[in-house]
Formats: C-alpha cells, sequence, structure tokens
C-alpha cells in the first residue's frame, strides 16, 4: 500500500520546537520533490516549504524563513521539517505532500493524513 505517514506534531509552549517527520511506505520518496504544507482553522491551506528531491533545493514561506529548516534523508525514505521559536500562529494541521517531479512545482500527486501542531501557553 502507497502511503505517507507524518508524525511528531503535539503540544508547545510558544518558543518551543517540534520536528515532524514525513516518511514513506510502498514507495520511494527519493524521486520526488517534498512539500510541507499547513491549514489553520477557516483557512486556506499553505505552502510552508519544500524540498527538491537531490536536497539541493529548498525553500520557505515569508513566514517561517528563519525558524523552520526542512530536510530529508533518503536512505530512511523520510523528509523531516524542524519547527523552532514556535508562535501560536504556527498552530495549523502539518500535512507532508509528494510532488510529482524532482522538484518543488505546483503538482501534488499524494498527501499524507496531517499532524496537528498545537502552540499555546
Amino acid at each position: 500500500q502507497l502511503q505517507i505517514v507524518e508524525s511528531g506534531g503535539g503540544l508547545v509552549q510558544p518558543g518551543g520546537s517540534l520536528r515532524l517527520s514525513c516518511a514513506a511506505s510502498g514507495f520511494t520518496l527519493a524521486y520526488y520533490g517534498i512539500g510541507w504544507f499547513r491549514q489553520a482553522p477557516g483557512k486556506e491551506r499553505e505552502r510552508v516549504s519544500c524540498i527538491s528531491s537531490s536536497g539541493g533545493t529548498v525553500n520557505y514561506a515569508d513566514f517561517v524563513k528563519g525558524r523552520f529548516t526542512i530536510s530529508r534523508d533518503n536512505a530512511k525514505n523520510t523528509v523531516y521539517l524542524q519547527m523552532n521559536s514556535l508562535e501560536p500562529r504556527d498552530t495549523a494541521v502539518y500535512y507532508c505532500a509528494v510532488y510529482t517531479t524532482a522538484n518543488c512545482s505546483n503538482y501534488v500527486s499524494r498527501w499524507g493524513q496531517g499532524t496537528q501542531v498545537t502552540v499555546s501557553s
């Protein structure tokens, strides 16, 4: 069965950190660009970050630059999102997405089920 599963979400205080993981089963992530998206209640889904298949190209939304870091370990078939200096506005469900190409594009072939991140004191 082809699927991707996010993990690592939870409740954290403002200023804290979390590391999200996106693991694939049934197929190899290494061939594809991977994106992290988030969706807060009542808001549209927005892209947070993405990474090319080789890891050589990464980009970030302005609202997370300097705080979040995307990385991948193709040997483990996993992509990570390290989130530091978390703020209440980062509260959302975070989704991993597999692009149809090796680069970050506009076309997603597969979504994970999401993991909840809540930043609150």
